[in-house]
């Protein structure tokens, strides 16, 4: 196979946030135990001084980041003060959407930056932010979000935190000894099941959490006909390389949320794998480019579908899919399994025992269609009701809007963010973790303790109003 290194890792350093990827493999197995002290203060329910108004730098303004930046901006208290992106068209473009909206003299001081890949560096020296908003290709997320902290501004991350176990230590140690924030974006949990089921949860109404399944079943292989530029320019490599579960926090998030996961309750502590044949993307890029295309060159090594379960350490169990190959139905899942009860997700369902008042008799029938309008109004978040108005035009039905809302109001407020750098840490550690199972023929793989036991003093995420 031909391709010139500098060129892919060049194309990938600040592109449009991926729906998905890979990281290559790391085998140290002191990456998988508790690592020595930071040096630093636990950040599990940490709250930052209060920032009345917040200064905010953008790395990647594809279509994720510039999403992120188009809701940030017209936020009461906010200030866009500069913009990154390896494309310089990308830029303009964004700053341009910016001075059209109507808090656009709250932003007229907008810094602008482009062409070498190492330009956000610079633009964090220059500008000091407070805040930054990270949504490049999955390898910057690290080292960009470290180097943020390490120049004194909270990072805000897409998916996935980090691709190694010891990308994630980093972080997490550079979290503590800076005090600074790194909230993994996993805008999922503020989706209005979601954010219903954890209300159902922490009511109590499904009794005592036994069996979660979470999933990202996306079908993305047309991403691949983004060759020279775009996600699929550089995510259709990690395809090629990668292994395990590639993008497990969609489904991840919301269900440890519900379990309290790394907070109080339980953490995660084992996993196993196992991996399909790869067979799904070599057949498209065989049917769908000449033989001598750079995407026939390429050996196709990571499974199309991939199944792991994690176990907790009260023996609660989590299976967690991912496949962005086959030809099926988008879904993540989204089942909590309690003693009392079921909810579940693609379609929203539930079932309780003795039966739903008014709808059902037993819990041999599902709730779900026109039926679920009297469960959405007994138990819809309070957040979701509160936002969902304000929110609804930004994307994903408006869980984008509702995650970047919170994430204001808890910098303004100086109270903890909803997700801590430890829930980001473990739940990206899934695709580590996985491959290494998969490559132990299905062997259990132990989670690192992120929080150095320090999850069982953190407060499970409460309801907020």
């Amino acid at each position: 196979m031909s391709i010139n290194r500098r060129n892919f890792l060049k194309k990938t350093s600040l592109s449009t946030a991926a729906l998905a990827s890979a990281p290559l493999l790391t085998n140290c197995e002191s990456e998988v135990k508790s690592q020595a002290p930071s040096g630093g203060l636990y950040m599990g329910d940490h709250a930052a001084p209060k920032l009345s108004k917040i200064r905010a730098a953008f790395i990647g303004v594809g279509s994720r980041g510039g999403g992120h930046l188009n809701f940030f901006a017209g936020l009461p208290g906010t200030e866009v003060v500069a913009i990154s992106d390896l494309y310089e068209d990308k830029v303009k473009e964004k700053l341009a959407m910016v001075n059209q909206l109507a808090e656009a003299s709250s932003h007229s001081n907008i810094v602008t930056y482009w062409g070498d890949e190492n330009r956000w560096k610079t633009m964090l020296k220059e500008v000091k932010p407070d805040v930054v908003f990270i949504a490049t290709n999955w390898n910057n997320h690290a080292p960009m979000a470290i180097e943020c902290m390490k120049q004194g501004a909270h990072a805000f991350v897409e998916v996935p935190l980090a691709v190694t176990l010891k990308e994630l230590w980093e972080i997490v140690d550079t979290s503590e000894r800076t005090q600074k924030h790194c909230m993994m974006m996993e805008n999922v949990n503020y989706g209005r099941a979601e954010l219903m089921y954890l209300n159902i949860c922490r009511q109590g109404v499904i009794g005592e959490l036994l069996h979660a399944e979470a999933a990202y079943i996306h079908e993305l292989r047309g991403q691949m006909n983004q060759v020279e530029r775009g996600t699929g320019s550089w995510r259709t490599h990690h395809y090629a390389t990668g292994k395990g579960n590639l993008y497990p926090t969609h489904g991840l998030g919301p269900v440890a949320q519900y379990m309290s996961l790394a907070r109080q309750d339980d953490n995660f502590k084992s996993l196993v794998s196992f991996s399909t044949p790869a067979l799904g993307r070599k057949l498209y890029a065989e049917k769908n480019y000449p033989s001598d295309h750079q995407w026939n060159q390429l050996n196709y090594l990571n499974g199309d579908l991939n199944t792991s379960i994690i176990k907790t350490h009260l023996g609660r169990t989590v299976m967690v899919q991912w496949d962005e190959t086959s030809p099926r139905p988008y879904t993540r899942l989204n089942l909590i399994q309690g003693t009392k009860g079921t909810l579940a997700g693609y379609p929203t369902r539930v079932a309780l025992e003795g039966g739903v008042e008014g709808i059902t008799k037993d819990h041999h029938s599902w709730v779900e269609g026109e039926q679920l309008e009297k469960v959405f109004e007994k138990y819809d978040h309070p957040l979701y009701k509160r936002l969902n108005q304000q929110s609804k035009d930004s994307g994903h039905g408006g869980m984008d809007g509702i995650m970047m809302y919170r994430i204001v109001e808890c910098l303004q407020k100086g109270i903890p963010l909803d997700q801590n750098v430890y829930e980001g840490a473990f739940w990206s550690a899934v695709t580590e973790l996985s491959g290494k199972s998969i490559e132990q023929e299905g062997a259990p793989q132990q989670f690192p303790d992120f929080s150095r036991g320090n999850w069982k003093n953190t407060k499970p995420l409460g309801i907020i109003s």
